[in-house]
Order: C-alpha cells, then sequence, then structure tokens
C-alpha cells in the first residue's frame, strides 16, 4: 500500500530535526562528529517513531527494547532522539554538548543520561555489548516465561558503522551471537564508505554481507538508508527472521549538507555556519538552532505511546505473578540495579542477593578459616563456585576456551546451548569479546557475568576491562596463571606487569590472595560488589595456608592486614599471592637472627587504598623501613613506601615453575637479606633485569 504523501513529508521532517540538532550541537560546541548523525537520521526515525519499544517516562523499565549506538561518535544521534522522544533530556543540555557537567558527553554514558544504555566510544564494544543484552533476553525468557505468560521479549538493536565493523571484537562478538542465535538482535549497518581517513575502499574491502551470512546472521543487503518504506519493510523482515540480523544500509553521510555529505570533512568537524546555512537551505528547515516546530515534537513524543507500552506490560506481569509468584518475585529480585528498585515491576524485590547465596558466602569464608592443606588459589576459587553455584542462579560463568585450567566450571553448572539455556558459556578464544559480552550481560541486568582466562591474556580484554570499571558494572574477571610460577609455558604466557597494570585502572578492584581463606574473601567481595568490577589473580601452583585469627580473617576484605607480627619489629615485609608465603619463611629465618619483622598480606592493594588513612598507617607502620615482595613489576610499590622491592622488571623465561623462581632470587633467604640490607644500609630496589 503506498504510504500518503503528506507522512513521507511528515518523516522526513521529522529526520531532518535529527540533522538540524546535530549540526546546531557540534557548531555550538566547536567539536563533534555531525556526519553519522546527519547520515542515519532516516533510519532512526523508522526505528524509533514505529518500531522501539521504550517508555521515556521510566528509562530502565524492564522489558523496554534496548538500543545501542555503537559508533558512539554520533553521540548527537541518541542525544536528538532521547530529546524529542521526551526523556528527562531538556533542549539546555543538547545546547551545552561536551560541555563540562553536561548530560550531553561526547561520547554516551551510562548512568549519566537518562536512556542511555552503555557508554559507547571504543569502536565495536557497543555491538558487543549489545549481543549480552541479546543473551541475556534469551536467557531471562527461557528460565522465565511461561505457555500464556511472556514477561522478558523485548530486541536489542543497534547502530555501527564501518570502524566498528573493522575492529577485531566485531568478528569476535557477531560470530557468537550467530552460534547462540539471538534472533532479537538487529543491526543496522551505516555503510557509508567513509572514515576519518576518506573512502574506506583503501583500507576496507570486506565482503561485510557474506561475512555476517558465515556467521549464522540474516543479512538484508542493500536496503536505501534514507527510503522510509524501504527501512520499515527491513525492520518487518528483521523481525520474522529466527536469527540475529544484519540490516546493511546504504547512506550517505551527513546527509542534507550540500558541500560536506558523502566526504571524510563530514565525520569529525563542525560544518561551519556558512555550510549550515546552505543545509538549512537545501532541507527546506526555516527554523532557528535548536528549535523545533510544534507539530515535530508532537509527532516525536513517545511518552503516551510508552507508558501504555508499560502499562500493558505491567498487566501482563501482574497475571504473571498471580500465576507463578515464586518465579515472578524472582525474576523481580533479578532485575533490581545493584540493589536499587527503579520500576513499579520490581517493589516486591527484597535483596541484591539472595538468601541462599549469602549463606553459602558465609559458609565458604568459613571453612575457608579450617584450611588445612595447600591448594592453588585457582582451585580455592572453584571451591566457592561449588558453594554458590548451585544456589545462587543469576551467576552466568564462562571462560575463553581454558575452562579446566581457569577452573571456572563447578558440579551442576549447564553449559549454555543453542535454544538459550544454561550458565556456563564457552566464549571460545574470544578474550575481548567475552568481555565485552559481559558488560552487556551486567548492564541488562538479571545475571552476574564472571569469566576466565590466563592473567597475561588480559591484554587481549584490556579495553573492555576499563569500560566495566567507567561503567561500574559488577562483572568479576577470574585470571589465573598469574606469575612466571605457571612454568614451562615461557614469557609469552608469564604475566609481570599484569597485576601493576591492572591496579592502574581506576574504581577495578584487583585481588591477588595468597591462599584459600583470602581467595574466599576475594570472590565474597566481588559477589557482593554493587558498582565495581573485580579481578581476581589467581594461581596455578599450591600456596600454603595462613593461620589467621579471627579478627584477621576479617581484615582480610580491608585489601591489606597484619598477617604476622613481633615486638619491637625493625621493618615491614608487604607482600601479595604466591610470595606471602615466601615473607612468612623470610620472617622465621629473621627471628632466628633475632631481627623481628612484621608481615603484611595486601590481597588487594585497590580495597586497602580505600581504608582510612589511620588503618593504613596502623598496617605498614611508617616509621619502619618496608620492603615488598611480589612476583611481578616492582615500580608501584613505592606508592606504599617500599624502598626496597623484590620483584620482576624483565619477561620470564621456559622453565618449571620453582626453578624459574629461584633463578629470579624468590628465596626466604634471599628476602631476608634483602631485608637486612635494609634496616642496616641505605635503601635500595632490586630488581631482576637484564
Amino acid at each position: 500500500m503506498t504510504e500518503p504523501i503528506a507522512e513521507l513529508v511528515l518523516r522526513t521532517a521529522c529526520a531532518n530535526a535529527i540533522r538540524a540538532l546535530a549540526m546546531d550541537a557540534v557548531q555550538a560546541a566547536r567539536s563533534g562528529h555531525p556526519g553519522m548523525p546527519m547520515g542515519m537520521a532516516d533510519i532512526a526515525e523508522a526505528l524509533w517513531r514505529h518500531h522501539l519499544r521504550h517508555d521515556p517516562a521510566d528509562p530502565t523499565w524492564p522489558d523496554r527494547d534496548r538500543f545501542v549506538v555503537s559508533n558512539g561518535h554520533g553521540s548527537m544521534l541518541l542525544y536528538a532522539l532521547l530529546h524529542l522522544s521526551g526523556y528527562a533530556l531538556p533542549i539546555s543540555e543538547l545546547q551545552r554538548f561536551r560541555q563540562l557537567h553536561s548530560l550531553t558527553p561526547g561520547h554516551p554514558e551510562a548512568g549519566l543520561t537518562p536512556g542511555v544504555e552503555t557508554t559507547t566510544g571504543p569502536l565495536g564494544q557497543g555491538l558487543a555489548n549489545a549481543v549480552g543484552m541479546a543473551l541475556a533476553e534469551k536467557l531471562l525468557a527461557a528460565e522465565f516465561n511461561r505457555p500464556g505468560h511472556t514477561v522478558v521479549g523485548h530486541r536489542t538493536y543497534v547502530f555501527v558503522g564501518d570502524g566498528c565493523l573493522m575492529e577485531g571484537i566485531s568478528h569476535e562478538a557477531a560470530s557468537l551471537a550467530g552460534t547462540w542465535r539471538l534472533a532479537k538482535l538487529v543491526v543496522f549497518y551505516d555503510d557509508n564508505g567513509i572514515s576519518i581517513d576518506g573512502d574506506v575502499q583503501g583500507w576496507f574491502t570486506d565482503d561485510t554481507p557474506g561475512r555476517f551470512e558465515a556467521y549464522g546472521w540474516t543479512v538484508l543487503r542493500d536496503v536505501n538508508g534514507h527510503d522510509h518504506r524501504a527501512l520499515d519493510a527491513a525492520i518487518d523482515r528483521a523481525h520474522a527472521s529466527d536469527r540475529p540480523v544484519l540490516v546493511c544500509c546504504k547512506t550517505r553521510i551527513g546527509q542534507g549538507s550540500p558541500n560536506r555529505a558523502g566526504t571524510a570533512k563530514a565525520h569529525g568537524e563542525p560544518l561551519g555556519d556558512a555550510e549550515i546555512a546552505l543545509t538549512r537551505q537545501a532541507l527546506g528547515w526555516t527554523s532557528a538552532p535548536f528549535e523545533i516546530p510544534a507539530p515535530l515534537r508532537q509527532a516525536w513524543n513517545a511518552t503516551d505511546r510508552g507508558a501504555a507500552l508499560r502499562a500493558d506490560w505491567q498487566r501482563r506481569f501482574n497475571a504473571y505473578a498471580c500465576a507463578h509468584p515464586e518465579l515472578a518475585r524472582e525474576l523481580a529480585r533479578r532485575q533490581r540495579p545493584n540493589g536499587t528498585v527503579t520500576s513499579a515491576a520490581t517493589s516486591a524485590a527484597s535483596s541484591a542477593l539472595n538468601d541462599a547465596t549469602t549463606a553459602a558466602l558465609a559458609q565458604a569464608c568459613a571453612q575457608a578459616e579450617q584450611q588445612g592443606a595447600a591448594v592453588a588459589s585457582r582451585k580455592a576459587s572453584q571451591d566457592v563456585l561449588q558453594q554458590i553455584g548451585p544456589v545462587m542462579p543469576e551467576l552466568l560463568g564462562g571462560s575463553a576456551d581454558l575452562t579446566g585450567s581457569n577452573l571456572t566450571d563447578w558440579a551442576g553448572h549447564r553449559a549454555l546451548k543453542g535454544s538459550g539455556t544454561g550458565n556456563h558459556v564457552h566464549y571460545g578464544v574470544r578474550e575481548f569479546g567475552m568481555a565485552a559480552v559481559m558488560n552487556g550481560v551486567a548492564l541488562h541486568r538479571g545475571y552476574r557475568p564472571f569469566g576466565g582466562t590466563f592473567l597475561t591474556f588480559s591484554d587481549y580484554a584490556r579495553n573492555a576491562i576499563r569500560m566495566s570499571a567507567l561503567m561500574r558494572l559488577p562483572v568479576v574477571y577470574v585470571f589465573t596463571h598469574d606469575s612466571i610460577g605457571l612454568g614451562e609455558d615461557g614469557p609469552t604466557h608469564q604475566p609481570v606487569e599484569h597485576a601493576s597494570s591492572l591496579r592502574l585502572i581506576p574504581n577495578l578492584d584487583v585481588w591477588r590472595p595468597c591462599d584459600e581463606a583470602e581467595t574466599m574473601t576475594a570472590w565474597a567481595s566481588a559477589v557482593r560488589s554493587a558498582q565495581r568490577p573485580s579481578a581476581l589473580l589467581l594461581s596455578r601452583q599450591n600456596l600454603p595456608p595462613q593461620a589467621r585469627s579471627a579478627e584477621q580473617v576479617d581484615a582480610i576484605q580491608r585489601g591489606g592486614y597484619v598477617l604476622s607480627d613481633r615486638p619491637l619489629a625493625r621493618a615491614v615485609i608487604v607482600a601479595t599471592g604466591s610470595e606471602v608465603g615466601l615473607a612468612m619463611a623470610a620472617q622465621a629465618l629473621l627471628d632466628a637472627r633475632e631481627m623481628p619483622v612484621r608481615v603484611v598480606s595486601m590481597p588487594s592493594t585497590s580495597v586497602f587504598d580505600r581504608q582510612d588513612r589511620a588503618y593504613r598507617q596502623s598496617v605498614l607502620m611508617a616509621s619502619l623501613p618496608r620492603v615488598a615482595v611480589e612476583a611481578g613489576s616492582s615500580r608501584l610499590w613505592a606508592a606504599y613506601g617500599c624502598s626496597a622491592v623484590l620483584g620482576i622488571d624483565r619477561f620470564g623465561e621456559s622453565a618449571p615453575g620453582p626453578e624459574l623462581m629461584k633463578a629470579y632470587g624468590f628465596s626466604a633467604e634471599h628476602l631476608a637479606e634483602l631485608v637486612l640490607d635494609e634496616i642496616e644500609r641505605e635503601p635500595k630496589i632490586e630488581r631482576s633485569s637484564n
């Protein structure tokens, strides 16, 4: 049926409202990216005005559709959509685009701007986040929906550009999405052929549609991204697919600009006053900057439709709660963002963790206090999972093809299958994709994700770990084989700088436990965490248990504490992980020489740094010389007043772990001598180096 001319004119005008706001905001800021919002405006109009299920009055309504702008440099597209649709984003915030403390930063930030689902900017990660969101939706639907009661049934839509698809993470995430048959994931590819350096034909000649078809996606080719009817038809076809869908939209970057459209000049700089005037004329846009005609505001406003959609879902949820009260309570609890109710649908929720999980954590910690045998901290980590896995239904674990080495499974776990059931994910050799997918799962809510790999491969995932910290997502990273102690695999697999590198990421809790008790506390802290991710650095080799009082056990959660003290101590040894046992052995040697020292175990410098100054000083004893020992980079320990460090500032070698430790000076005798030197002579740094 032919669409009336008046409706086509209105739809074009609605899209032009996005173009006008984008070019005005970028011009006012004197920086930004007008090309993508202007080029994708018609796609955005088709999706947001005619298909997207959302409620501007309740941006966290659980069954809303998710919308992700993976090409986040085009943030003004999203801000324009949110403002026009009726979210709490007034025009004054668009006028303050990219300014200090505005709600419209240069790239979208989750938790800052109402309606922004994830923080994007590093290209490709938004796509991977969306895969995580779609996975969470599929798992929740399989777990909670019942015949006659569909309370989880939303879609995830993504905008991506050439840059997103050039990034390697797009391959990892798209491959997983196809394997998992995430049928409610729809990706719109802004195929404009332009990136910052110009025409991408010089460096991006992939058969993108063929690539996604090979992943197992449904691909809609050569859709005119400026034709409303073609876009509507494509979206209808996408909704009918039983696979994830890539809609390849042929667009023109900077659409509407007479001299900049289709060029790299439209990508990342203001159009300029003269070109904006020409563009207004070409579009027939006569309104002043940041002014939207009343008829267009009315056409865009989604508050009434959104309220009706949410109210309909609430009625269905209420009926579901009557038919399946236990399931409804559990779903409500799982939808709470870090323990805070944000929707009428979740008002019955009572706690972030269920009682069984809380009890299991307490039992695990209590059992760890009774430890007797030496155990690798990776095995102690699995012991925690054995306790909480069966009673924590929101736990969603996995590994990047190293399950048997990371020990990230537990008895009774269910491997994720294409049918959309399971609580253990085989991510394959995709560390970056795994981390970014977990971010999407955490953003969606309903599951608490964790994933494992070797510590040295955290470098592959680092930018997604950084995004976890930036977004304050309670994701847990299990990094095993944490030092040269892993042995024969050699320097490619032996982390040296990684612990220190991860500690530099703000808001990331990094734990390197020395035994089972500290590992249990690290896991308990990570699971209870509401607004920060955790990285657990775990050993391959067995670690001896340490004796503690009840007070010392409690002190573990403060990140650093006095593990073993001596009257009239002459120095302090600060140790982490596998080197705590070494510090205790050195203390015994020094006792024999009547040189008493204090041993401080510091499983988490991140947590210790948050303690009050008085506590930190009481542990470290500022009046005494301090020596740090850790089988890794030595350079950060000066921040704790350690003037001598037994560390490693070179790469490892291939040899059995015990031999390497000895060769690199990690012996009780060597550490004791270093402490004596520090007491008796001028401070020095000892590093194993070339």
